[in-house]
């Protein structure tokens, strides 16, 4: 057994993650409002986050559970940063 072997279940929980990506990514492109943008950067920092703690389980590297942390961190930061912009763009 060489390389990455991944059960029929993984193939299928890919395969939704990656529809999920696909949708987020349709709504940061085509959605009407910028709340609605600044939650489909929110999903698909999610999605990103997970993804790299399902590398991390692969390749059995802890290495890219910290990369997770610190990303997921900064996209938290990033998004409640864009929110109360918004958020004083609505009140002026």
């Amino acid at each position: 057994m060489t390389g990455l072997e991944i059960s029929p279940l993984g193939t299928v929980a890919f395969i939704l993650v990656a529809a999920a990506a696909l949708l987020g990514t349709l709504r940061l492109l085509l959605g009407p409002t910028v709340p609605d943008r600044v939650v489909a950067a929110d999903t698909l920092s999610v999605i990103t986050t997970s993804g790299l703690a399902w590398l991390a389980a692969v390749l059995g590297s802890a290495l890219y559970l910290d990369i997770a942390l610190v990303y997921g961190a900064l996209a938290f930061v990033g998004v409640v940063a864009v929110a109360r912009a918004i958020e004083k763009g609505e009140d002026a």
